[in-house]
């Protein structure tokens, strides 16, 4: 085959921060992957949602179901399912699109199949999307580095003397998927309420979007799977409104 495997990044969950490159590749494909999960009310899935919102013919979208646990077998289970099946089709002759919220390259799980399909030989082409850290800093109206400042991205299992160390060196600090260091984050605000400012997000970009910095909301939330938190040093935040 010529053309490759396209993994369509879709942007952090409004339709309109999908690339215009992302939607001409959707309109080529003949068969569209997305990821899902099965909750209590059935399957949910969010680039579906995505997918709908953009008007794309509903026959080829193909959901996946994907376990949400931190053992990670029944997911890589799942990807070796849906390989087998996109390769299949691959063979056929038909243009398979996958898909990702945020960036597929960015801590992203689509990562697994990606690698295999590299692993079999067969081209994949990548489509960049908007994190959503950073739809966050639109939303929000920050500026979330500047001039020499760092960033640290990192992942929601920090514990409270990494993110503290981060803190006190004045770096700022993107941390996606809050639920797994609740308590850490938590510890944080007591202690660096004044050092720092906590820029907190749920949704982001979607109808449920939520943002503040007030910290003492922060602090007695039960933070949900799509949330993210930019923690920016006073000094280089500048003046912050809680919202």
């Amino acid at each position: 085959m010529n053309h490759p495997i396209y993994f369509v990044s879709l942007g952090p969950g409004d339709p309109e921060l999908i690339t215009l490159k992302g939607i001409k590749t959707l309109q080529k494909a003949d068969i569209i992957y997305c990821p899902a999960t099965r909750g209590k009310q059935g399957i949910i899935s969010r680039a579906t949602d995505i997918l709908k919102a953009l008007e794309v013919d509903e026959s080829l979208i193909h959901p996946f179901i994907l376990p949400m646990s931190k053992e990670r077998t029944d997911a890589l289970n799942a990807y070796n399912e849906l390989f087998l099946d996109a390769q299949a089709e691959y063979l056929k002759g038909k243009q398979i699109v996958i898909v990702a919220e945020g960036d597929a390259g960015f801590y992203s799980s689509i990562q697994y199949i990606y690698d295999k399909f590299e692993e079999a030989g067969i081209p994949v082409d990548r489509i960049a999307g908007i994190p959503a850290f950073i739809a966050a800093g639109a939303l929000a109206g920050i500026h979330i580095v500047k001039q020499e400042e760092q960033i640290n991205v990192i992942p929601g299992t920090a514990s409270f003397d990494e993110l503290s160390a981060k803190i006190e060196k004045g770096m700022i600090i993107v941390i996606m998927k809050l639920p797994g260091c609740q308590e850490a984050i938590h510890t944080c605000i007591r202690q660096y309420a004044d050092k720092a400012v906590f820029h907190y997000f749920e949704n982001v970009g979607t109808g449920k979007e939520y943002y503040t910095t007030d910290t003492d909301v922060i602090h007695s939330k039960d933070f949900p799977y799509f949330s993210l938190l930019i923690i920016q040093p006073r000094q280089y935040a500048g003046e912050s409104h809680p919202k």
